[in-house]
């Protein structure tokens, strides 16, 4: 099928020449890092409610943008994550260690269980990544095998905004050389991936993940999705 064809038979657009995505919460499974993190707390056995824990996450998240440098690997990004978390929860560093390398394998996994399908789009398509991240973005999609599959990699730090600031997509679509009505978006956040999307009129896939009840997207005729595998029936 030529890629008109299915762009067409996605509903997005007969002209579909790019796809870009999230990273956290898309790329590397349907769970946001937030809630990656607060589950291997859980399973590790510490008693710590979401209304407590949000804060502190977030507190420990931002610390790190453009905190640390461009060449910081996964592992030593979660690391670091998961010892400000720990700090802030009082937890044992044997415990902060426990968690960062089960965070860092089930990534991981997800990314690899992504491959097959992101492989089959990069042959059709561009790809590329557009994420609110820390500054080392490139080298964290190279820790996990993604970098070969991307023409674009734009991290928030690197360009000075966050989605769903409209400039973060238009940098991308810079690089690409393309318009917004040639790419689609797909990621896990209404908020910031669908209504940053929306905004400068770029089609947009939400990947729904594990929600209990039926989800409902931003725009009528949105696609969703619950995992990244769900694409190859939509663009290929």
């Amino acid at each position: 099928m030529r890629p008109a064809r299915a762009a067409e038979r996605s509903g997005i657009g007969q002209q579909l020449a790019a796809v870009l995505f999230d990273f956290g919460g898309t790329l590397d499974g349907a769970l946001p890092w937030k809630e990656r993190m607060f589950r291997f707390l859980r399973a590790e056995g510490v008693e710590v409610t979401p209304e407590r824990f949000d804060p502190l996450f977030y507190r420990a998240d931002d610390a790190l943008v453009g905190a640390i440098p461009d060449t910081l690997s996964l592992r030593e990004t979660v690391d670091r994550l998961a010892a400000g978390v720990g700090v802030a929860l009082g937890l044992s560093d044997a415990l902060v260690e426990q968690v960062a390398r089960r965070f860092v394998e089930d990534t991981t996994r997800c990314v690899r269980e992504n491959l097959s399908v992101l492989s089959a789009l990069a042959r059709r398509y561009e790809l590329g990544i557009v994420s609110n991240f820390y500054g080392n973005l490139p080298r964290v999609c190279e820790d996990v095998g993604l970098r070969p599959l991307f023409n674009v990699i734009v991290d928030s730090t690197e360009v000075g905004c966050t989605k769903p600031d409209p400039r973060i997509f238009q940098h991308a679509l810079a690089k690409l050389g393309l318009q917004p009505d040639a790419v689609t978006f797909v990621g896990d956040s209404l908020p910031r991936d669908m209504a940053g999307a929306r905004g400068i009129g770029m089609a947009h896939i939400w990947l729904a993940g594990e929600t209990t009840s039926p989800p409902r997207a931003c725009c009528a005729d949105d696609r969703v999705i619950r995992s990244l595998g769900e694409l190859a029936g939509l663009l290929l």
